[in-house]
């Protein structure tokens, strides 16, 4: 049973004009945000700096997961000029670091990866210098199809664990623990330079030795980036809330994770995969320019 929400989970208000402002931007190019299919609690926030993480391939997910508050249905007819229009209103948005993200695809031939390479690529050519950041549905674990993502290059590519092994069936039922473990495992083997995250949900009746086994797993995998927040119920639909996780374990697993070694932690009741990305960005384009002056 969903618990009250406590005093540390407050949703943080809308400005109206600057909301408003990036919604026109995106319906006039006929473009989707995760930030409003999936209810994301960091809306106002990062709408309010002109930051949003791009939802390709419609907005009708032919998978449904427990936890995920975007619309299940059948998949829409794909848009040819989607990524061309992603990397223009990036561009105009000023963004520095770009997140793009899907709704699962099955039954597409390439479950969308072709769309994503033509994004990453569009973005880079009008962009040159921007952060690509690509979280992507698993693929159903088909190498070629991680391949053709890896190859266009993102500097990031993020595949969420979203939760501890035990719990799957229940709160990712199409999708399996070792599959999405073994698609960010192939993204290291493909490509060493590509930086990869994944990022789970806390309050789903899951122990501390299971999140710290999911840890460990990724970073096995060779994770160089976690992000762990807070599950909260989108409709009365979804899986219930079994516990909101105080702050200060939220602060216990992000040290923990330092300590295992991971290149960026971000752990919070607010966190979400795409929050405050640009702190990890940071990191990613010093050792970039690192990597350069190396090589000059």
């Amino acid at each position: 049973m969903s618990q009250r929400l406590p005093d540390w989970l407050t949703i943080r208000l809308p400005r109206p004009d600057t909301i408003k402002d990036v919604e026109v931007m995106m319906r006039s190019k006929n473009l989707h945000t995760v930030c409003e299919s999936a209810r994301c609690p960091n809306l106002p926030e990062c709408w309010n700096k002109k930051t949003a993480t791009f939802m390709i391939l419609g907005d009708t997910c032919t998978r449904s997961c427990g936890f995920c508050a975007i619309k299940v249905g059948k998949g829409e007819t794909l848009d040819s000029f989607e990524p061309l229009n992603v990397a223009l209103t990036s561009k105009k948005m000023g963004m520095r670091h770009v997140v793009v993200t899907s709704v699962a695809r099955d039954d597409l031939k390439d479950q969308g990866a072709g769309q994503f390479a033509k994004t990453i690529e569009q973005l880079h050519h009008h962009q040159p210098d921007v952060i690509v950041e690509v979280l992507t549905p698993d693929f159903q674990g088909r190498r070629d199809l991680v391949e053709i993502v890896c190859k266009a290059h993102p500097e990031i590519y993020n595949h969420n664990i979203e939760t501890v092994e035990r719990l799957h069936t229940i709160v990712r039922p199409q999708a399996r623990y070792e599959r999405t473990m073994s698609v960010l495992e192939m993204v290291k083997e493909m490509d060493p330079t590509i930086y990869t995250k994944s990022g789970l949900m806390l309050g789903l009746g899951e122990t501390k030795d299971e999140v710290l086994k999911v840890l460990s797993d990724l970073r096995a995998r060779g994770v160089d980036a976690v992000t762990i927040g807070q599950y909260l119920r989108p409709t009365m639909k979804h899986l219930p809330v079994v516990e909101y996780v105080h702050p200060s374990v939220f602060k216990e697993y992000e040290q923990i994770g330092q300590d295992m070694g991971f290149a960026f932690v971000a752990s919070a009741p607010f966190v979400r995969s795409s929050y405050n990305a640009i702190e990890f960005s940071k990191k990613v384009m010093a050792e970039r320019l690192a990597r350069v002056a190396a090589t000059a």
